[in-house]
Order: C-alpha cells, then structure tokens, then sequence
C-alpha cells in the first residue's frame, strides 16, 4: 500500500481544509452554507501562490495548523481512529496519538493543496437532511482538471454551539474507518505496543482504492 500522490488524486483529505473559515461562523448558519462561503474563502488565500507555498511549506502548515485546531474535533477523531483501543491507553498515551494524528494530516494536506489540479469544488445544492440537531452531513463534489469527479461528505458535529469536522468519506470510502482499521492492524502487529504504534504511525490509503471508490 502506497501514500497518495496529491498531484493525481485530492485524496479527500485536503478538503477537510475548505472548512477552515467555519472557526468564526456562527452555529445557526446551516454546515453546507458555510462550507460553501469557505470554499471561496480559502482558495482565494491559496489561488495563484501554489508555487510560493511549494518553496515555502512552512508557511503553508503554520495557516493549517493553526485553522485547523478550531474546526476539526481531533481529540473525538482520534478516539474514533484509536477505536477499541481507546480505553486501555493511559491520558498521555491518547493525547500524543491525537497530536500525532493531527500532525500527518496537516503534513498531507499541505503538500496537497500545492500540488493538486482541480477545475472545481462544488457543494451540492441539494443536501440530505440529518436526523439529529446535532450532527450534519455536507456532499461535495471535487472535479479534476481530467473531468473526473469525485464525490466527498463531510460528517461534522455541533460541539459547545460550534460544528466542528469529525469525518470525510472520499468516492465512497470512509477515511475514518479506513485509518481506525490501519490503527488496528498496526496494533496487531506490534503486539498491542501502543508507544511503538504511535511512534510508527503513517495512514495510508491505495491509490487505486480512492479512484475506484467504495462503500465502506
């Protein structure tokens, strides 16, 4: 299994970033409305300076980083990933998988968003309503430059009056799942080690396995 190539695919895990303006929306603003307004709002922030940000990456992760601690719930992520093996994990253990796990992605969505060709990113207009006041869900679609479209939704949960991310499933497959089924194995192999696993930790996705999609 290989790391996705952010040049050829969005991966999904790069546009979690279009959520980054939600930090300062209110909550009553309904989840695809703001995702909506943000989408125009990042990419104005990124549009035109891909090469800049390629030679200066550093500048790019301190705007994720910081963006990203407001929007995405990372300690109930985490726990998601962690899984069954959450509860036997000592408070130090569970706090450094979390920070792990929210230095990759932003690792990955840097790269991405400098590398990757897209022609556009639509929120559907059309969006299924949620059965519960405090959860949503938000479908996207990513066109790429080739004409390929790729579906995305968003789950995200309203957290102390704020919607905050907690998954995206990419062209049918959910990365929550998938990354919780990598923490498992890893688990696994390192014979329930948690320190070994969380030192090694590296999610992974195939390639072929984002384009053909699923339905995890």
């Amino acid at each position: 299994m290989k790391m996705i190539p952010l040049r050829a695919l969005f991966a999904g895990l790069c546009l979690l970033l279009v959520a980054l303006p939600l930090m300062a929306t209110p909550s009553d603003q309904r989840p695809e409305q703001m995702i909506r307004a943000s989408i125009d709002d990042l990419m104005s922030r990124i549009e035109g300076r891909e090469a800049y940000f390629a030679d200066h990456l550093g500048e790019l992760e301190d705007i994720v980083d910081d963006s990203l601690e407001d929007v995405a719930d990372f300690r109930y992520i985490g726990a998601s990933v962690m899984g069954r093996y959450f509860g036997n994990a000592t408070p130090q253990q569970r706090s450094r998988f979390v920070e792990t796990f929210r230095k990759t992605l932003i690792d990955t969505y840097t790269k991405g968003l400098v590398t990757f060709d897209y022609r556009e990113i639509r929120v559907l207009d059309n969006q299924q309503a949620s059965r519960y006041e405090d959860q949503a869900s938000v479908a996207m679609e990513v066109v790429a430059n080739d004409g390929t479209v790729y579906p995305v939704s968003y789950s995200l949960r309203l957290d102390d009056g704020q919607w905050k991310v907690v998954n995206v499933i990419v062209n049918g497959i959910n990365l929550g799942l998938t990354f919780r089924n990598q923490f498992d194995q890893a688990m696994r192999d390192h014979n329930r080690d948690y320190d070994a696993v969380i030192d090694g930790w590296s999610p992974e996705l195939a390639v072929e396995e984002l384009e053909q999609g699923g339905n995890a």
